[in-house]
């Protein structure tokens, strides 16, 4: 079947694809070996051939929920897990992660994927070409470092355009592109949601008390929860700067905005005296200083320029029309 994917893996890093027959994963296993099944549940007829073996209702549930968050929990003598890798499927959006849900024993790990997921296909081709993990806490550390892998692109494509976005926010605040900043920060809040579960889920299986958890296991698992530990404070580190120069984008605006209210304000002071005395003297009542003088009126004109100018020359003392 297309949807699911049977490897057997020896110790001495070979592998070859099987036939499994029969429903019962008991059955599945052979001495001194390791059986992948990785079901693809993507692919049309795949999820009613996992239906049909006769995995445990708990761990079958699990295998298929719809909705998973990254975690490892024991289960009799099986540990089922849940990671999360980007998605980097044309047309979907790189922050959907797509999850990896597997059911871990001794001699048989059953794996599904509702979505493509690029890493296990990277696992896949080692295996082809006879780098084939020897234990099944091997390959749960290889399937995370290449889920690592494949995020850390993500991240770095994200550190570089937010320093795009930094420098424009010191060289030219005008040309940046603020639905820019919003995206970084959506991505990488999305991506730090799934990445600190994940960290604890790799952790948790590492301290696992399992027989079949090897030493040398137990250390690649460590190098996978240091990776995806690196990944999520580095989306930490990012989620913080995209904060500043959001604080900064509206720093500069209300900066912007009181240099102008202060503009208008120094405006409105100069004409309230100006505009005080033109209302008096244009009050339709008896009088009137100079209502029958022709100079008057040129007198008055030359009178509030003077009182405008002096005014000006005031604000500009005490730093109103010179702040910047």
């Amino acid at each position: 079947m297309e949807g699911v994917r049977q490897w057997r893996m020896r110790r001495d890093g070979n592998a070859s694809k099987i036939d499994l027959s029969g429903t019962a994963p008991a059955g599945w296993s052979a001495p001194e070996t390791l059986t992948w099944v990785h079901v693809n549940c993507a692919q049309p007829g795949a999820r009613d051939w996992l239906e049909a073996t006769t995995l445990e209702p708990l761990v079958l549930r699990a295998l298929l929920a719809p909705e998973t968050r990254p975690r490892a929990t024991v289960h009799g003598s099986g540990v089922l897990i849940n990671l999360r890798g980007v998605n980097l499927n044309p047309g979907d959006e790189v922050e959907d992660m797509v999850s990896l849900r597997m059911w871990v024993t001794e001699g048989v790990v059953v794996s599904v994927q509702l979505r493509r997921l690029m890493a296990v296909s990277d696992v896949m081709e080692g295996i082809a070409n006879n780098l084939a993990p020897d234990g099944a806490a091997e390959l749960v550390a290889r399937l995370a470092l290449r889920l690592a892998d494949r995020a850390e692109p993500v991240v770095a494509g994200l550190n570089e355009r937010l320093d795009v976005l930094e420098d424009q926010v010191i060289d030219n605040l005008g040309v940046l592109d603020r639905r820019e900043l919003a995206d970084v920060r959506r991505i990488a809040i999305m991506l730090r949601r799934h990445m600190a579960p994940q960290r604890d889920a790799l952790s948790t299986f590492e301290i696992e008390d399992m027989p079949w958890i090897r030493s040398h296991d137990r250390s690649r698992l460590r190098e996978a929860t240091e990776r995806v530990t690196r990944l999520a404070e580095e989306l930490d580190a990012l989620r913080d700067r995209a904060q500043v120069v959001h604080d900064q984008i509206m720093d500069a605006r209300a900066e912007t905005m009181n240099r102008q209210m202060l503009l208008l304000s120094v405006v409105a002071a100069i004409f309230l005296p100006l505009g005080l005395i033109t209302g008096l003297l244009g009050i339709n009542v008896g009088g009137i200083p100079g209502a029958d003088d022709a100079r008057a009126f040129w007198a008055v004109c030359v009178g509030l320029v003077v009182l405008g100018l002096g005014l000006m020359a005031l604000f500009w003392r005490i730093g109103l029309l010179g702040r910047r």
